[in-house]
């Protein structure tokens, strides 16, 4: 016992509150009986049963309704339905021609979309109707637009293979037809010969040129590369057909050649006696001679190839292709050619109307001279220049020369 107090000698207490004290006594209070949690409990299932009642009626009123009325409420009919379904289905066999717009290129060629069930694809090769290496030479680039035609399918995904140059042949041919039947000349560009005649490049497509239709005596190689005027012969699509004539494009052109009138041609090459010139198709010959009215000792010193220069036609012989050609009688004045030639090619017109007039009031003496010592062909001149007809063949008051103005020698 005296161990205990020692222990507890130098313990001290917290006083007693007296608010403690005069607190009376509060037994536990007891817990809320067990029966109150199972309320709520069932308070939620009722809940969630009221909501799944609620569904179930929703789902059966709108089965009822798509059953008796599947329109009721839409704002478009089932032959709008079945009409915006057709938008959207076409034809997929060969040669159906779809609409289509590319969203993607490659080198080899591009991806379109036309509302199928996979995308259709372009290759290079059928993107246009010359040959090119990337389809956007042809202006095939994401977001264009084009009408296609399907020639065929991928079997290793079902996409289908489509193309433009077959298009684009149909209106060569079409075109080709077309011009024929118009009888129109128009350039041909040489890309390949055979034993038989060249191969002219028209309206995209490889056109015929026999020999025996060409006008000019020239070996296919020194014609490849360049352009002869022709006229279609032969156009047969079915056939794959296209027969082309420079001859009787030649002949066309021919006829247009006057003596005396002007043109406008391109020096093509130099010889020791003249230089070609090549006036619309037809080569013609300017003779050393026929250059300036002054001594041409070096046709280089003059022209060079590629010069363009305005000419006059002397003569043309259309059986033989020849057509002889001078810039001497469009010098104002004698040496123009070689000391100003810019002002030959000004006054070339007005030069060449000299030479007419000139040209014309010579025929006009010389016919006047035979007429005076020929009584007998039933024509005079009488004193006012006038040629008056006996016959009846003739207008009544002949034919008037006394407007025919006097010729200025150079």
């Amino acid at each position: 016992m005296a161990c205990l107090a020692q222990q507890f000698t130098g313990l001290r207490c917290p006083p007693i509150s007296s608010s403690r004290l005069s607190k009376p006594f509060s037994p536990k209070q007891p817990q809320k009986p067990s029966f109150v949690r199972i309320v709520s409990a069932v308070a939620i299932s009722n809940a969630q049963t009221k909501e799944r009642l609620k569904l179930k009626e929703m789902f059966e009123d709108a089965y009822e309704r798509c059953r008796t009325a599947p329109t009721e409420g839409v704002s478009f009919s089932a032959d709008d339905f079945y009409s915006a379904l057709d938008k959207y289905d076409f034809n997929s066999e060969i040669g159906t021609k779809v609409k289509g717009t590319v969203f993607c290129t490659d080198t080899n060629g591009a991806l379109v979309d036309i509302t199928a069930k996979s995308s259709a694809y372009l290759p290079v090769y059928e993107a246009c109707i010359h040959k090119i290496k990337h389809v956007e030479e042809a202006g095939i680039v994401p977001g264009v637009r084009e009408e296609f035609v399907i020639i065929g399918e991928n079997e290793a995904d079902d996409s289908l293979i489509l193309s433009l140059r077959s298009i684009q042949y149909d209106l060569a041919w079409e075109r080709c037809r077309q011009l024929q039947a118009e009888d129109v000349v128009v350039k041909g560009k040489v890309v390949g010969a055979n034993k038989g005649g060249v191969v002219a490049l028209v309206e995209g497509l490889r056109g015929f040129v026999p020999f025996s239709q060409i006008s000019s005596k020239t070996i296919a190689e020194e014609l490849l590369d360049k352009e002869l005027p022709v006229k279609f012969v032969e156009v047969d699509e079915e056939q794959s057909r296209l027969v082309l004539s420079n001859r009787k494009a030649m002949a066309d052109s021919q006829a247009q050649l006057g003596i005396g009138s002007v043109v406008t041609g391109t020096v093509q090459s130099l010889k020791p006696y003249g230089a070609f010139i090549d006036i619309g198709g037809i080569n013609g010959l300017l003779h050393v001679s026929q250059i300036s009215h002054d001594r041409v000792s070096d046709i280089a010193t003059v022209l060079q190839p590629g010069d363009i220069l305005k000419v006059m036609i002397l003569s043309h012989d259309r059986e033989r292709g020849r057509v002889s050609l001078s810039t001497k009688k469009l010098e104002p004045t004698p040496g123009d050619m070689i000391r100003n030639p810019k002002l030959v090619f000004e006054k070339a017109e007005e030069m060449a109307q000299t030479f007419r007039q000139r040209i014309a009031q010579a025929e006009a003496m010389a016919r006047a001279d035979m007429l005076r010592f020929q009584p007998e062909s039933g024509l005079t001149l009488n004193s006012d220049g006038i040629l008056g007809p006996v016959s009846a063949d003739l207008p009544a008051e002949g034919l008037d020369l006394s407007d025919v103005p006097p010729a200025e020698d150079s």
